[in-house]
Protein backbone atom coordinates (compact mmCIF):
# COMPACT_ATOMS: atom_id res chain seq x y z
CA UNK A 1 0.00 0.00 0.00
CA UNK A 2 1.31 3.46 -0.75
CA UNK A 3 1.91 5.92 1.88
CA UNK A 4 -0.54 9.23 1.70
CA UNK A 5 1.99 10.95 3.52
CA UNK A 6 4.78 12.88 2.58
CA UNK A 7 7.96 11.20 1.70
CA UNK A 8 10.27 13.25 3.76
CA UNK A 9 12.58 10.31 4.18
CA UNK A 10 12.86 10.34 0.06
CA UNK A 11 13.20 13.55 -0.64
CA UNK A 12 15.89 13.86 2.17
CA UNK A 13 17.79 11.09 0.50
CA UNK A 14 17.70 12.80 -3.20
CA UNK A 15 19.21 15.91 -2.03
CA UNK A 16 21.90 13.44 0.23
CA UNK A 17 23.06 12.13 -3.45
CA UNK A 18 23.59 15.84 -4.28
CA UNK A 19 20.39 15.78 -7.05
CA UNK A 20 17.77 18.31 -7.43
CA UNK A 21 14.20 17.17 -8.23
CA UNK A 22 15.35 17.96 -12.31
CA UNK A 23 18.25 16.36 -12.39
CA UNK A 24 16.43 13.07 -10.46
CA UNK A 25 14.44 13.34 -13.11
CA UNK A 26 16.65 13.17 -16.15
CA UNK A 27 18.78 10.32 -14.61
CA UNK A 28 15.31 8.17 -14.55
CA UNK A 29 13.61 9.29 -17.88
CA UNK A 30 10.48 10.64 -16.06
CA UNK A 31 8.80 14.19 -15.78
CA UNK A 32 9.86 16.11 -12.96
CA UNK A 33 6.60 15.99 -12.08
CA UNK A 34 6.23 12.34 -11.67
CA UNK A 35 9.47 13.13 -9.20
CA UNK A 36 6.97 15.75 -7.26
CA UNK A 37 4.34 12.99 -6.91
CA UNK A 38 6.56 10.12 -5.76
CA UNK A 39 8.05 12.85 -2.79
CA UNK A 40 4.79 13.79 -2.15
CA UNK A 41 2.87 10.23 -1.47
CA UNK A 42 0.77 10.30 -4.50
CA UNK A 43 2.39 7.80 -6.59
CA UNK A 44 4.87 5.29 -5.72
CA UNK A 45 8.16 4.70 -8.43
CA UNK A 46 6.95 1.52 -10.84
CA UNK A 47 8.69 -1.73 -9.35
CA UNK A 48 10.87 -1.75 -12.49
CA UNK A 49 12.18 1.53 -11.58
CA UNK A 50 13.43 0.73 -8.04
CA UNK A 51 17.05 -0.70 -9.05
CA UNK A 52 17.68 1.90 -10.83
CA UNK A 53 16.32 4.64 -8.07
CA UNK A 54 18.14 2.98 -5.11
CA UNK A 55 21.49 2.84 -6.96
CA UNK A 56 21.23 6.52 -7.41
CA UNK A 57 20.34 7.58 -3.95
CA UNK A 58 22.83 5.60 -3.36
CA UNK A 59 20.26 3.46 -0.88
CA UNK A 60 19.39 -0.66 -0.73
CA UNK A 61 17.03 -2.11 -1.94
CA UNK A 62 15.02 -2.80 1.17
CA UNK A 63 16.00 0.86 2.02
CA UNK A 64 14.60 2.63 -1.08
CA UNK A 65 11.50 0.29 -0.24
CA UNK A 66 11.35 2.15 3.46
CA UNK A 67 11.50 5.49 1.60
CA UNK A 68 8.82 5.31 -1.38
CA UNK A 69 6.64 3.22 1.94
CA UNK A 70 6.32 0.09 -0.68
CA UNK A 71 6.65 -3.42 -0.22
CA UNK A 72 6.81 -6.07 -2.85
CA UNK A 73 3.25 -7.74 -3.65
CA UNK A 74 3.43 -11.74 -3.32
CA UNK A 75 3.99 -13.05 -6.69
CA UNK A 76 5.79 -10.08 -7.93
CA UNK A 77 9.49 -10.87 -10.12
CA UNK A 78 12.33 -10.70 -7.17
CA UNK A 79 14.28 -8.94 -9.96
CA UNK A 80 14.00 -5.69 -11.54
CA UNK A 81 16.33 -4.08 -14.30
CA UNK A 82 19.17 -3.15 -12.77
CA UNK A 83 21.20 -6.45 -13.69
CA UNK A 84 19.24 -7.21 -16.42
CA UNK A 85 22.61 -6.28 -19.17
CA UNK A 86 24.30 -8.92 -16.92
CA UNK A 87 21.11 -11.50 -17.84
CA UNK A 88 21.22 -10.72 -21.22
CA UNK A 89 25.11 -11.34 -22.05
CA UNK A 90 25.38 -14.39 -19.99
CA UNK A 91 22.04 -15.93 -22.39
CA UNK A 92 23.94 -14.88 -25.65
CA UNK A 93 27.44 -16.36 -23.89
CA UNK A 94 26.01 -19.41 -22.56
CA UNK A 95 23.94 -19.81 -25.64
CA UNK A 96 20.78 -20.09 -23.35
CA UNK A 97 17.39 -18.35 -24.56
CA UNK A 98 16.32 -14.74 -23.35
CA UNK A 99 15.55 -14.97 -19.74
CA UNK A 100 17.21 -18.36 -19.16
CA UNK A 101 19.53 -16.18 -17.01
CA UNK A 102 16.46 -14.23 -14.95
CA UNK A 103 14.40 -17.35 -14.09
CA UNK A 104 17.83 -19.12 -13.19
CA UNK A 105 19.12 -16.27 -10.79
CA UNK A 106 15.36 -15.51 -9.52
CA UNK A 107 15.15 -19.18 -8.37
CA UNK A 108 18.34 -18.55 -5.69
CA UNK A 109 18.32 -15.16 -4.84
CA UNK A 110 18.70 -15.69 -1.06
CA UNK A 111 15.72 -15.22 1.12
CA UNK A 112 18.09 -12.57 3.20
CA UNK A 113 21.98 -11.24 2.80
CA UNK A 114 24.50 -13.58 4.00
CA UNK A 115 26.63 -11.59 6.58
CA UNK A 116 30.44 -12.30 5.61
CA UNK A 117 33.39 -11.78 7.85
CA UNK A 118 36.16 -10.63 5.60
CA UNK A 119 39.05 -13.53 6.27
CA UNK A 120 42.20 -11.81 7.41
CA UNK A 121 44.50 -10.51 4.77
CA UNK A 122 47.71 -12.36 6.24
CA UNK A 123 45.32 -15.78 5.75
CA UNK A 124 44.34 -14.77 2.19
CA UNK A 125 47.94 -14.01 1.55
CA UNK A 126 49.50 -17.01 2.68
CA UNK A 127 46.99 -19.24 1.15
CA UNK A 128 47.68 -17.64 -2.01
CA UNK A 129 51.33 -18.48 -1.12
CA UNK A 130 50.39 -22.09 -0.53
CA UNK A 131 48.73 -21.90 -3.75
CA UNK A 132 50.93 -21.07 -6.02
CA UNK A 133 54.91 -21.66 -4.33
CA UNK A 134 57.66 -19.05 -4.46
CA UNK A 135 57.34 -16.73 -6.90
CA UNK A 136 59.23 -16.78 -10.31
CA UNK A 137 62.77 -14.97 -10.61
CA UNK A 138 63.11 -11.36 -10.07
CA UNK A 139 59.53 -11.07 -8.35
CA UNK A 140 58.39 -11.35 -5.05
CA UNK A 141 55.50 -11.38 -2.73
CA UNK A 142 54.78 -8.01 -1.05
CA UNK A 143 55.60 -7.64 2.57
CA UNK A 144 56.61 -4.90 4.77
CA UNK A 145 57.23 -4.43 8.66
CA UNK A 146 57.14 -0.90 10.29
CA UNK A 147 57.90 -0.22 13.43
CA UNK A 148 57.79 -4.03 14.79
CA UNK A 149 54.51 -4.92 13.12
CA UNK A 150 55.40 -7.53 9.58
CA UNK A 151 52.42 -7.37 6.89
CA UNK A 152 52.33 -9.85 3.88
CA UNK A 153 50.12 -9.38 0.93
CA UNK A 154 49.10 -11.00 -2.28
CA UNK A 155 51.07 -8.89 -4.52
CA UNK A 156 53.40 -9.77 -6.49
CA UNK A 157 55.93 -7.20 -7.32
CA UNK A 158 59.58 -6.25 -8.68
CA UNK A 159 62.12 -4.35 -7.19
CA UNK A 160 61.45 -1.64 -10.11
CA UNK A 161 57.94 -1.81 -9.66
CA UNK A 162 58.10 -0.47 -5.87
CA UNK A 163 60.50 2.23 -6.84
CA UNK A 164 58.70 4.21 -8.70
CA UNK A 165 58.12 7.78 -8.11
CA UNK A 166 56.46 8.79 -11.83
CA UNK A 167 54.20 11.78 -11.61
CA UNK A 168 51.06 11.39 -13.66
CA UNK A 169 51.33 14.07 -16.00
CA UNK A 170 51.18 13.85 -19.84
CA UNK A 171 55.06 13.32 -20.29
CA UNK A 172 55.42 9.99 -18.09
CA UNK A 173 51.71 8.41 -17.68
CA UNK A 174 51.69 6.70 -21.14
CA UNK A 175 49.47 4.11 -21.05
CA UNK A 176 47.92 3.54 -23.95
CA UNK A 177 44.94 2.22 -26.03
CA UNK A 178 45.21 -0.57 -28.30
CA UNK A 179 41.41 -1.55 -30.10
CA UNK A 180 42.04 -3.92 -32.07
CA UNK A 181 44.22 -6.26 -28.79
CA UNK A 182 43.68 -9.67 -29.28
CA UNK A 183 41.67 -10.65 -26.58
CA UNK A 184 41.55 -13.85 -24.63
CA UNK A 185 38.44 -16.68 -25.11
CA UNK A 186 36.01 -15.78 -23.45
CA UNK A 187 34.86 -19.29 -20.97
CA UNK A 188 32.49 -19.05 -18.55
CA UNK A 189 31.69 -21.42 -15.80
CA UNK A 190 28.12 -20.76 -16.33
CA UNK A 191 26.59 -22.07 -12.98
CA UNK A 192 29.18 -20.36 -10.62
CA UNK A 193 28.01 -17.04 -12.60
CA UNK A 194 24.76 -17.74 -12.07
CA UNK A 195 25.48 -17.85 -8.00
CA UNK A 196 27.21 -14.21 -8.85
CA UNK A 197 24.77 -13.08 -9.90
CA UNK A 198 21.61 -14.13 -6.97
CA UNK A 199 24.01 -13.19 -4.58
CA UNK A 200 24.54 -10.07 -6.58
CA UNK A 201 20.38 -9.27 -6.54
CA UNK A 202 20.47 -9.99 -2.53
CA UNK A 203 23.58 -7.73 -1.99
CA UNK A 204 22.84 -5.09 -4.24
CA UNK A 205 26.14 -5.10 -5.81
CA UNK A 206 26.22 -3.12 -9.02
CA UNK A 207 27.53 -4.77 -12.06
CA UNK A 208 27.34 -2.44 -15.04
CA UNK A 209 27.58 -3.03 -18.51
CA UNK A 210 30.21 -0.71 -19.19
CA UNK A 211 33.81 -1.25 -20.45
CA UNK A 212 36.77 -1.43 -18.29
CA UNK A 213 40.67 -1.46 -19.37
CA UNK A 214 42.69 -4.97 -19.61
CA UNK A 215 46.37 -4.85 -19.28
CA UNK A 216 48.38 -6.14 -22.10
CA UNK A 217 52.11 -5.06 -21.68
CA UNK A 218 53.66 -3.01 -18.71
CA UNK A 219 57.00 -1.08 -19.02
CA UNK A 220 58.13 0.80 -15.90
CA UNK A 221 61.27 3.54 -15.26
CA UNK A 222 61.65 5.02 -12.33
CA UNK A 223 60.18 8.01 -13.64
CA UNK A 224 57.78 6.76 -15.87
CA UNK A 225 55.12 4.02 -16.85
CA UNK A 226 54.25 3.17 -19.97
CA UNK A 227 52.10 0.11 -21.06
CA UNK A 228 49.22 -1.07 -23.89
CA UNK A 229 45.14 -1.76 -22.70
CA UNK A 230 42.41 -3.07 -24.14
CA UNK A 231 38.37 -2.75 -23.81
CA UNK A 232 36.81 -5.97 -22.22
CA UNK A 233 32.93 -5.50 -20.31
CA UNK A 234 32.86 -5.31 -17.05
CA UNK A 235 30.27 -7.73 -16.67
CA UNK A 236 32.22 -10.28 -18.43
CA UNK A 237 35.18 -9.62 -15.51
CA UNK A 238 32.61 -9.93 -13.01
CA UNK A 239 31.55 -13.25 -14.56
CA UNK A 240 34.69 -15.06 -14.71
CA UNK A 241 38.11 -13.98 -13.39
CA UNK A 242 36.01 -11.78 -10.32
CA UNK A 243 34.49 -14.87 -9.07
CA UNK A 244 38.16 -16.40 -7.39
CA UNK A 245 38.06 -14.24 -4.51
CA UNK A 246 34.57 -15.64 -3.88
CA UNK A 247 36.01 -19.36 -4.17
CA UNK A 248 39.28 -18.84 -2.07
CA UNK A 249 37.16 -17.05 0.65
CA UNK A 250 34.50 -19.96 0.56
CA UNK A 251 37.09 -22.53 1.15
CA UNK A 252 39.34 -20.69 3.77
CA UNK A 253 35.41 -19.89 5.71
CA UNK A 254 34.58 -23.86 5.23
CA UNK A 255 38.29 -24.57 6.93
CA UNK A 256 39.69 -25.81 3.81
CA UNK A 257 42.91 -24.88 2.47
CA UNK A 258 43.38 -23.59 -1.69
CA UNK A 259 45.42 -26.31 -3.66
CA UNK A 260 46.00 -26.82 -6.78
CA UNK A 261 43.21 -29.55 -7.68
CA UNK A 262 41.00 -27.97 -4.93
CA UNK A 263 40.01 -24.90 -6.39
CA UNK A 264 38.04 -25.44 -9.68
CA UNK A 265 37.47 -21.79 -10.97
CA UNK A 266 40.89 -20.69 -9.91
CA UNK A 267 42.40 -24.15 -11.43
CA UNK A 268 40.87 -23.02 -14.66
CA UNK A 269 41.69 -19.02 -15.09
CA UNK A 270 44.92 -18.78 -13.09
CA UNK A 271 46.43 -21.54 -12.02
CA UNK A 272 49.86 -21.19 -11.81
CA UNK A 273 52.68 -17.64 -12.11
CA UNK A 274 52.99 -18.53 -15.83
CA UNK A 275 49.29 -17.81 -15.92
CA UNK A 276 49.59 -14.90 -13.75
CA UNK A 277 52.60 -12.71 -15.89
CA UNK A 278 50.58 -14.01 -19.42
CA UNK A 279 49.34 -10.54 -19.91
CA UNK A 280 48.05 -11.14 -23.07
CA UNK A 281 46.64 -14.70 -22.77
CA UNK A 282 44.74 -13.80 -19.85
CA UNK A 283 41.78 -11.06 -19.10
CA UNK A 284 43.75 -8.71 -16.55
CA UNK A 285 41.66 -6.22 -15.43
CA UNK A 286 42.59 -4.13 -12.53
CA UNK A 287 42.61 -0.53 -10.84
CA UNK A 288 44.05 2.79 -10.22
CA UNK A 289 44.11 3.66 -5.94
CA UNK A 290 45.81 6.02 -3.77
CA UNK A 291 46.10 7.48 -0.63
CA UNK A 292 45.30 10.72 -0.17
CA UNK A 293 47.36 13.05 2.13
CA UNK A 294 45.86 16.65 2.65
CA UNK A 295 48.38 19.36 3.94
CA UNK A 296 47.11 20.93 7.51
CA UNK A 297 48.45 23.77 9.20
CA UNK A 298 49.42 23.75 12.68
CA UNK A 299 47.26 23.39 15.18
CA UNK A 300 47.30 23.94 19.29
CA UNK A 301 45.25 20.46 19.73
CA UNK A 302 47.11 18.16 16.85
CA UNK A 303 50.68 20.10 17.40
CA UNK A 304 52.60 21.30 13.83
CA UNK A 305 51.51 20.76 10.53
CA UNK A 306 50.97 17.34 9.07
CA UNK A 307 49.48 15.52 6.20
CA UNK A 308 45.46 14.67 7.05
CA UNK A 309 45.61 10.20 5.55
CA UNK A 310 42.20 9.43 4.33
CA UNK A 311 40.99 5.17 4.72
CA UNK A 312 37.76 4.17 3.97
CA UNK A 313 35.77 1.42 5.19
CA UNK A 314 34.11 -0.48 1.50
CA UNK A 315 30.93 -1.02 1.34
CA UNK A 316 29.43 -4.35 1.66
CA UNK A 317 27.12 -3.04 -1.82
CA UNK A 318 30.90 -3.02 -4.67
CA UNK A 319 32.36 -5.97 -5.99
CA UNK A 320 35.72 -5.37 -5.30
CA UNK A 321 36.84 -5.18 -1.53
CA UNK A 322 33.50 -5.47 -0.18
CA UNK A 323 33.81 -4.73 3.91
CA UNK A 324 37.46 -4.12 3.90
CA UNK A 325 39.76 -1.24 4.28
CA UNK A 326 41.62 0.21 1.61
CA UNK A 327 42.78 3.80 0.15
CA UNK A 328 40.56 5.99 -1.13
CA UNK A 329 40.00 6.61 -3.91
CA UNK A 330 39.44 3.20 -5.62
CA UNK A 331 38.79 2.22 -8.75
CA UNK A 332 38.47 -0.08 -11.98
CA UNK A 333 40.64 1.58 -14.38
CA UNK A 334 38.35 2.04 -17.09
CA UNK A 335 37.21 5.43 -19.29
CA UNK A 336 34.39 7.40 -18.81
CA UNK A 337 34.06 8.99 -21.95
CA UNK A 338 37.31 9.37 -24.26
CA UNK A 339 38.43 5.69 -24.35
CA UNK A 340 41.73 6.71 -25.42
CA UNK A 341 42.65 9.74 -23.48
CA UNK A 342 40.93 8.03 -20.03
CA UNK A 343 43.98 4.85 -20.45
CA UNK A 344 46.11 7.32 -18.57
CA UNK A 345 46.24 6.58 -14.82
CA UNK A 346 46.13 10.34 -14.01
CA UNK A 347 42.34 10.49 -15.73
CA UNK A 348 41.17 7.30 -13.72
CA UNK A 349 42.55 9.48 -10.95
CA UNK A 350 41.02 12.62 -11.13
CA UNK A 351 37.56 11.18 -12.01
CA UNK A 352 37.62 9.39 -8.61
CA UNK A 353 38.49 11.77 -6.85
CA UNK A 354 35.69 13.74 -8.11
CA UNK A 355 33.10 10.99 -7.46
CA UNK A 356 34.33 9.76 -4.06
CA UNK A 357 35.57 12.36 -2.26
CA UNK A 358 33.62 15.21 -3.49
CA UNK A 359 30.56 14.51 -4.72
CA UNK A 360 30.13 14.56 -8.44
CA UNK A 361 27.33 11.84 -9.32
CA UNK A 362 27.31 12.76 -12.78
CA UNK A 363 30.54 11.14 -13.22
CA UNK A 364 29.43 7.78 -11.86
CA UNK A 365 28.41 5.79 -15.33
CA UNK A 366 27.79 2.49 -13.01
CA UNK A 367 24.54 4.56 -12.37
CA UNK A 368 22.91 5.75 -15.57
CA UNK A 369 24.74 6.30 -19.32
CA UNK A 370 26.96 9.55 -19.69
CA UNK A 371 25.30 12.26 -21.37
CA UNK A 372 27.75 14.90 -21.05
CA UNK A 373 30.36 15.23 -23.68
CA UNK A 374 33.29 16.08 -21.42
CA UNK A 375 32.25 15.34 -17.62
CA UNK A 376 35.90 16.51 -16.64
CA UNK A 377 35.35 20.05 -18.47
CA UNK A 378 36.80 22.95 -16.01
CA UNK A 379 32.86 24.43 -16.33
CA UNK A 380 31.94 21.23 -14.62
CA UNK A 381 34.45 20.48 -11.97
CA UNK A 382 33.55 20.35 -8.20
CA UNK A 383 34.47 23.63 -6.08
CA UNK A 384 37.32 21.68 -4.69
CA UNK A 385 38.68 20.22 -7.63
CA UNK A 386 38.66 23.44 -9.23
CA UNK A 387 40.79 24.93 -6.78
CA UNK A 388 43.21 22.30 -6.60
CA UNK A 389 43.43 22.98 -10.78
CA UNK A 390 45.50 25.86 -10.24
CA UNK A 391 49.51 25.04 -9.96
CA UNK A 392 51.28 23.69 -6.91
CA UNK A 393 48.18 22.68 -4.79
CA UNK A 394 48.03 19.20 -5.85
CA UNK A 395 50.63 16.34 -6.86
CA UNK A 396 49.60 12.61 -8.07
CA UNK A 397 52.28 10.41 -8.32
CA UNK A 398 52.27 6.36 -9.30
CA UNK A 399 54.47 4.99 -6.22
CA UNK A 400 53.72 0.93 -7.33
CA UNK A 401 52.70 -1.57 -9.88
CA UNK A 402 51.97 -5.21 -8.89
CA UNK A 403 49.61 -8.21 -9.51
CA UNK A 404 47.16 -9.01 -7.25
CA UNK A 405 47.30 -12.89 -6.60
CA UNK A 406 43.75 -13.10 -5.60
CA UNK A 407 41.86 -12.53 -8.85
CA UNK A 408 45.07 -11.53 -10.88
CA UNK A 409 44.05 -7.86 -10.79
CA UNK A 410 47.12 -5.54 -11.68
CA UNK A 411 47.15 -2.31 -9.10
CA UNK A 412 48.40 0.73 -10.04
CA UNK A 413 49.48 2.36 -6.06
CA UNK A 414 49.32 5.77 -6.12
CA UNK A 415 49.47 9.29 -4.30
CA UNK A 416 47.09 12.03 -3.58
CA UNK A 417 49.10 15.00 -2.17
CA UNK A 418 47.48 18.23 -1.34
CA UNK A 419 50.52 20.65 -0.70
CA UNK A 420 48.30 23.96 -0.18
CA UNK A 421 47.70 24.24 3.65
CA UNK A 422 44.47 26.13 2.59
CA UNK A 423 42.84 23.28 1.18
CA UNK A 424 41.40 22.24 4.40
CA UNK A 425 40.30 25.06 5.78
CA UNK A 426 38.22 25.90 3.11
CA UNK A 427 36.74 22.79 1.79
CA UNK A 428 37.71 20.05 4.31
CA UNK A 429 34.02 20.37 5.13
CA UNK A 430 33.20 19.34 1.00
CA UNK A 431 35.02 16.01 1.47
CA UNK A 432 32.68 13.30 1.97
CA UNK A 433 32.65 9.43 0.23
CA UNK A 434 30.40 8.22 -1.45
CA UNK A 435 27.95 5.24 -1.83
CA UNK A 436 30.89 2.91 -2.32
CA UNK A 437 31.90 3.52 1.01
CA UNK A 438 30.68 2.30 4.49
CA UNK A 439 32.77 4.97 6.03
CA UNK A 440 35.91 7.11 6.31
CA UNK A 441 38.26 7.22 8.39
CA UNK A 442 41.30 10.15 9.28
CA UNK A 443 44.77 9.37 10.74
CA UNK A 444 47.29 12.33 11.08
CA UNK A 445 51.31 11.60 9.86
CA UNK A 446 52.56 12.95 13.22
CA UNK A 447 51.16 9.55 14.68
CA UNK A 448 53.23 7.19 14.16
CA UNK A 449 52.29 4.70 17.02
CA UNK A 450 48.46 4.77 15.34
CA UNK A 451 49.80 4.55 11.72
CA UNK A 452 51.66 1.44 13.15
CA UNK A 453 48.83 -0.55 14.50
CA UNK A 454 46.67 0.42 11.26
CA UNK A 455 49.08 -1.44 9.01
CA UNK A 456 48.75 -4.59 11.13
CA UNK A 457 44.99 -4.47 10.78
CA UNK A 458 43.87 -7.93 9.27
CA UNK A 459 40.73 -6.17 7.48
CA UNK A 460 42.91 -4.43 5.05
CA UNK A 461 42.56 -5.48 0.96
CA UNK A 462 45.72 -6.61 0.14
CA UNK A 463 45.72 -4.03 -2.70
CA UNK A 464 44.73 -0.92 -0.35
CA UNK A 465 47.49 -2.38 2.14
CA UNK A 466 49.90 -2.25 -0.68
CA UNK A 467 49.07 1.27 -2.07
CA UNK A 468 48.81 2.73 1.79
CA UNK A 469 52.25 1.48 2.06
CA UNK A 470 53.65 3.21 -1.03
CA UNK A 471 52.05 6.12 -0.70
CA UNK A 472 53.59 6.69 2.99
CA UNK A 473 56.90 5.75 1.58
CA UNK A 474 56.86 8.32 -0.48
CA UNK A 475 55.42 10.48 2.30
CA UNK A 476 58.34 9.69 4.25
CA UNK A 477 60.94 10.85 1.71
CA UNK A 478 59.05 14.18 0.72
CA UNK A 479 56.83 15.75 3.47
CA UNK A 480 59.96 16.45 6.14
CA UNK A 481 59.06 17.35 9.60
CA UNK A 482 55.32 16.83 8.46
CA UNK A 483 55.68 12.77 8.96
CA UNK A 484 56.75 11.40 11.63
CA UNK A 485 56.61 7.34 11.48
CA UNK A 486 58.83 4.10 12.00
CA UNK A 487 60.51 3.11 8.86
CA UNK A 488 58.81 1.05 6.51
CA UNK A 489 60.92 -1.84 5.22
CA UNK A 490 60.23 -3.67 2.18
CA UNK A 491 61.11 -7.41 1.85
CA UNK A 492 61.48 -8.50 5.59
Amino acid sequence: MVSVRRRDELVSARKAAGLTQEQLAEVMRVDRSTVIRWEAGDYAPQPHQWPKLATVLGRSADELRELIGVRPVAGTPLLGSALEPAFNWLDRQAGWSPGTTRGRVEARVPAGRRVRMPVGRSHLADSLADYYGGPPAGHSMYRVRCGGVEARTSILTRPEWTELTCPLTFEADRLTLLPDVARPRRDIEENAAVQRLAEAASDDVRIADVPIYRLSAIESQPNAIAGKVGLVPFVEYALSVDLLERELTDSLEAGKHARPGDAPLRDKYLPDFAAVLDLTGRLCAGGVLALTAIARPADPYRGGPDYLLLVQERSRRVLNAAGRLAVIPKAFHRPLVDQRADARIGATLRRELEKELFGRTDVDNTAGAQRAADPMHPSRLSGPMHWLTEPGRMRLECTGFGLNLVSGNYEFASLVVIEDEEFWPQFGGDVEANWEAAGLRQYSTLDGDLITELIGDETWSNEGLFAFLQGLRRLAETGGDRVRIPAIELGC
